[in-house]
């Protein structure tokens, strides 16, 4: 019997909705075997996820997702069996949320201008870590206030990619996440690759450049991936010779087509990243 095993997950130390503790309830209860918590640029949930999971009989992977700027986008790229308590990977994720906090309050400024005023003070209501106010946060607001019928439309009318309240940020390179991720003892994976809006040609630099700084893998099977998606990062994962990963992405109950567990497993073929830990 194959193993259920989901490496993608936030709790609310970033832009998820639920405690670590949480978190890993519903990853056993959804019948999830091994599971990683991987929150943005953070690690403070990983203590009370561990503890949890083993409480659980679930076994546990810590993680952590680090934004990057590739080719002038944000791409995600997750660390994955990483050493929570290593000095670089700790004052490298602290800078980022330094950005996050600056960014979070030109967001607040340019709805300001949209005729939205005091969303700063409500993102934070939704937040439980104030160093990872998010977009999502904001958007949960926008959603709670009215000015939007869904956190999707949030994103096309405000927050999204050249929307009246997106502020451009500039994250750490793809080279100083891969060091640290390394540095921490873990296994570099591209998260959803996907949802770039990337050329055929800048996706080939991509892999490179990864591969070339010794990163590990990719997030083949995601809920942000279509059937289609996955067969492709499959052969991708095979031609670059990069391990598999699995993911659900999940941040929220209600949401199907991310829910803990729920998505397909690994195509056939493939080098599962799990496989010197599992």
């Amino acid at each position: 019997m194959s193993l259920n095993i989901d490496l993608h997950s936030h709790s609310s130390c970033s832009d998820g909705v639920l405690p670590p503790a949480q978190v890993a309830a519903r990853a056993h209860a959804q019948g999830v075997d091994w599971w990683s918590l991987s929150d943005h640029d953070e690690t403070s949930g990983l203590a009370e996820a561990a503890a949890a999971a083993r409480a659980l009989g679930l076994g546990f992977i810590p993680g952590v997702e680090i934004s990057v700027t590739f080719c002038e986008r944000t791409i995600h790229v997750l660390g994955l069996h990483i050493d929570p308590d290593q000095p670089d990977l700790n004052a490298g994720l602290a800078g980022i949320r330094r950005s996050r906090f600056e960014r979070a309050g030109e967001i607040a400024e340019r709805l300001r201008d949209c005729g939205i005023d005091g969303a700063y003070e409500g993102a934070l209501r939704h937040v439980d870590n104030p160093d990872l106010i998010s977009r999502v946060h904001f958007a949960r607001h926008l959603l709670e206030q009215g000015h939007c019928k869904s956190l999707q439309q949030a994103f096309d009318r405000y927050l999204g990619e050249g929307k009246r309240a997106f502020v451009p940020t500039r994250w750490p390179s793809l080279e100083s996440a891969v060091a640290w991720i390394r540095a921490a003892s873990g296994k570099a994976v591209i998260a959803h690759p996907g949802r770039y809006r990337y050329t055929p040609l800048q996706f080939d630099a991509l892999f490179d450049a990864f591969k070339a700084l010794g990163g590990s893998g990719l997030e083949v099977v995601s809920s942000g991936h279509t059937p289609a998606q996955c067969d492709h990062y499959a052969r991708v994962a095979q031609a670059y010779g990069f391990e598999a990963s699995r993911g659900s992405d999940f941040h929220a109950p209600g949401t199907p087509r991310a829910e803990l567990g729920r998505v397909p497993p690994l195509p056939d073929g493939l080098v599962p990243v799990w496989r010197d830990w599992i």
